[in-house]
């Protein structure tokens, strides 16, 4: 396989078990794998290829453990621009029943190109209605076109208005149909090993979407296929208060009685999670996605990050669906997770480099995966270069702070399994123009058959 070399790194983040950081560092790639890290007089500068990221911060890829990629048809709605969650959603399911396969293919597409653009070389992605013969298919296959490793979710809504669910009855699916889709996607697609590009979770929507049998089912299934399980959990007051009223219990109980805590879960938002939930969340190692500029859209309240990780709750950041961000710039995430813990509990609530940690390591903590979110020899060959030496970042002292504390650049480089995606800030391999292009024409479609 070709060897890649990154050499003359303002800084090299390794985000290894010291967290070191290399001035004028290199990290050196053999095909998939990373073969050495250090500075670069110690690497020797030989290499199939040799880029210099003079003025950059290099770094692990980022990991975004939170999306709705289909959501990026309906950026910026009207209705729903100044809603909080649950009249968002009522607004939003109506557009999205119109949804095709090709449709959701170009949303997802345009969702990927954002995300690499902005340095994340690791996504997941929770669909969780599938209209008009979508499947979870559509998503995966362009992952594997535009090279991004990917964790799909399997989500489901099975719980419609008449049976005291927020969706419309059209956009739920029979229960024992989920059940066995869940179980094809899984057997069809999810690859266990090291370096695996996709790889399946099982993911119904939320309480307010799903029955209780489901959850405790889908829990079943996913740990005797060896798979995770993610949802939604916590996200808003409404959510809480659905909770109480249906089944008097706390989001967090509600997780444990059907069998939804522990290191193999990863829960989205818990904005609401109060102080005995997230001491469970602790306990049982189950994972967090951070989401704050969807909660910060939302109203939805400010997430307890600190007080989780101060209780051993693995944390990561997501950039939720492009509906309620309306963006997925991972890095900007990263700096609203550590501006609204700071709002929330102080100036030291989350430093820079911890936000840092969120968006890298955090990420592939909850994602279950150890062969991504470091630079150490062995390592899937996933790297971000983030240039710090243009007009937003001048003058800095820090150049890693300045990532998250100055506005955050978009990548110079990205490299996914050892495979160059974007160089010099272009994504290679892909008309970012007739894209977008493609995208406004389904947006519009989409639009005029409501």
């Amino acid at each position: 396989m070709p060897t890649l070399l990154l050499q003359h790194a303002e800084r090299v983040v390794t985000m290894d078990a010291t967290r070191r950081e290399i001035a004028d560092g290199a990290v050196l790639l053999d095909g998939r794998r990373i073969v050495a890290v250090g500075t670069t007089s110690e690497l020797g500068g030989v290499a199939d290829e040799v880029l210099d990221v003079s003025g950059c911060v290099v770094m692990p890829g980022l990991v975004n453990t939170h999306h709705h990629m289909y959501q990026s048809l309906t950026r910026t709605l009207p209705a729903a621009q100044d809603a909080e969650l649950f009249d968002w959603l009522q607004a939003l399911y109506p557009l999205w029943a119109r949804m095709t396969p090709p449709m959701l293919r170009v949303a997802t597409r345009v969702a990927m190109a954002e995300l690499l653009l902005s340095g994340c070389t690791t996504s997941s992605d929770h669909l969780y209605l599938y209209p008009n013969g979508c499947r979870l298919d559509d998503s995966i296959e362009v992952a594997q076109e535009m090279g991004l490793r990917f964790t799909a979710t399997r989500g489901a809504m099975s719980l419609g208005r008449s049976q005291g669910g927020l969706p419309p009855d059209s956009l739920v699916e029979d229960e024992a149909a989920i059940l066995r889709d869940m179980q094809r996607t899984v057997e069809r697609w999810h690859d266990p090993g090291h370096g695996s590009m996709v790889q399946v979770a099982l993911a119904p929507c939320s309480p307010f979407s799903v029955s209780r049998e489901l959850m405790r089912e889908t829990a079943r299934l996913a740990r005797s296929l060896g798979v995770r399980m993610h949802t939604h959990l916590a996200e808003s007051a409404t959510d809480v208060a659905y909770s109480r009223e249906r089944w008097n219990m706390s989001p967090a109980e509600y997780a444990e009685s059907l069998e939804w805590l522990g290191p193999d879960v990863w829960h989205a938002h818990c904005v609401q999670l109060d102080a005995a939930g997230i001491a469970r969340f602790g306990a049982s190692g189950t994972g967090v996605a951070h989401c704050p500029c969807s909660n910060m859209r939302l109203a939805s309240g400010i997430a307890p990050v600190p007080a989780m990780l101060a209780r051993g709750v693995p944390v990561a950041l997501g950039v939720d669906g492009s509906a309620s961000n309306d963006g997925a710039d991972l890095l900007a995430e990263a700096r609203q997770a550590l501006l609204l813990a700071r709002v929330g509990a102080g100036p030291a609530a989350l430093s820079a480099r911890a936000a840092l940690e969120l968006a890298t390591l955090g990420g592939a903590t909850v994602l279950g995966r150890s062969d991504i979110g470091v630079l150490a020899p062995g390592m899937a060959a996933d790297v971000a270069a983030f240039p710090v030496d243009g007009l937003a970042a001048a003058g800095h002292h820090d150049p890693v702070a300045a990532l998250v504390l100055c506005a955050p650049p978009a990548a110079r480089h990205v490299v996914v399994q050892g495979r160059l995606r974007v160089r010099d800030g272009v994504l290679l391999d892909v008309d970012t123009i007739a894209l977008a292009r493609e995208q406004r024409q389904c947006a519009a479609q989409l639009r005029l058959s409501a």
